[in-house]
């Protein structure tokens, strides 16, 4: 199947925002994911039945209980109703539909193939979710484990140790180094919480006005691909997400320089999306896509290679979403095996912690008993 790389005019390319019958701004903030999806699930359904579009939209506004998504779609209504596209209706609000989803939609309403390209983008939807919550499984009971090992030491040093002070006073040149750390550090918490909690919440906030400005996001974004521990994850999270997309996109009659455009939104990382450039740079001269993944360090060399053969047989979407599904299996592995060994790593942690606290209580109370014996 020969790919078209030039980026035909899909009505979604001339669809600049205009008024519409809500601000955007409470768009954003009241429309969710699972609203998108109920609506892509609810049109798809409908239009498969033969049921015109207009009218489509009608039914599904008496389904809604969001007044935020009964607003949405009147707004695309009084658009159809006006003449305009489906997919220049939809390109109006780009706070709930993505460049991808608008072009997938032109791309589909002169072919007579628009259910299907919602239910493959429902399909795409669920994916993400799925992979998220993969993600958040994985990381979830480590994190808890963390967290409550942080909060014992804290009920430990500020509620437990200073009992004790006035009878470890009796042996002070006695104690173990570890009883007087955690008896320093019990002092430390006690006496300047307040001004702990305060630097604590002033590096919180300080951390998130730097990862906001340019040169942070720039910084923590090469991080997410670079550092050791974690760039693999981010690399396949990533490539799973872009491979999905261009797949879909190619699938469905989307010029490649549009489907390009489109994958730089589909990951919010600058330098994933400066690679996206890049791609599109070798294809603009003619190299084809796969010569944008070439010599790229955070790329694996299969996903060269395997769409350098996908563009030679003319199967280059079926191959990217081949490459999609394996990575996602192979992330999927890794956060599984993650989680798996987390476990064990945080549980020894918490013992030894535990181990030092008590260690830090016993052994002055056995020095104590041998004074007063």
């Amino acid at each position: 199947m020969a790919i078209n790389t030039k980026s035909p005019a899909p009505a979604a390319s001339t669809a600049a925002p205009t008024s519409v019958s809500m601000p955007r701004l409470q768009l954003k903030k009241s429309v969710s994911d699972k609203d998108r999806k109920f609506f892509t699930e609810q049109m798809a359904l409908l239009l498969e039945t033969g049921t015109p579009l207009q009218a489509s939209l009608q039914a599904l506004k008496k389904q809604l209980d969001n007044p935020a998504m009964v607003d949405l779609v009147e707004a695309i209504s009084d658009d159809i109703g006006q003449g305009r596209q489906f997919s220049v209706a939809l390109g109006k609000h780009p706070e709930v539909f993505s460049t991808t989803y608008v072009n997938l939609v032109a791309a589909s309403e002169d072919g007579g193939f628009m259910h299907e390209v919602l239910q493959q983008l429902l399909a795409l939807d669920e994916k993400r979710e799925e992979l998220k919550q993969t993600m958040m499984s994985a990381l979830s009971y480590p994190v808890f484990l963390l967290v409550f090992a942080l909060a014992v030491v804290v009920f430990v040093l500020v509620v437990v140790f200073p009992k004790f002070a006035d009878l470890f006073s009796q042996i002070a040149d006695q104690l173990p180094a570890s009883t007087k750390f955690l008896m320093g550090s019990s002092e430390v918490l006690k006496e300047h919480w307040m001004l702990l909690s305060i630097g604590l919440a002033l590096a919180i906030g300080g951390f998130k006005f730097w990862s906001s400005t340019e040169s942070g996001t720039l910084k923590l974004d090469w991080a997410k691909l670079n550092f050791p521990l974690v760039r693999n994850i981010f690399v396949q999270m990533y490539l799973v997400n872009t491979l999905r997309v261009l797949s879909l996109s190619l699938g469905n009659g989307v010029g490649m320089m549009d489907s390009l455009q489109a994958c730089k939104f589909v990951v919010k990382n600058s330098v994933f999306q400066r690679f996206i450039g890049q791609v599109e740079e070798q294809v603009e001269i003619g190299n084809g896509i796969a010569a944008g993944f070439k010599n790229t360090s955070f790329i694996p060399p299969i996903v060269e290679q395997m769409i350098s053969t996908g563009e030679e047989t003319g199967n280059l979407p079926k191959v990217l979403s081949r490459l999609a599904d394996y990575f996602e299996n192979e992330l999927s592995s890794k956060l599984r095996t993650l989680s798996r060994l987390a476990e064990p790593v945080m549980l020894l942690i918490m013992g030894g912690v535990v181990g030092l606290i008590v260690s830090s209580l016993i052994l002055p109370i056995f020095k104590l008993t041998r004074v007063v014996g």
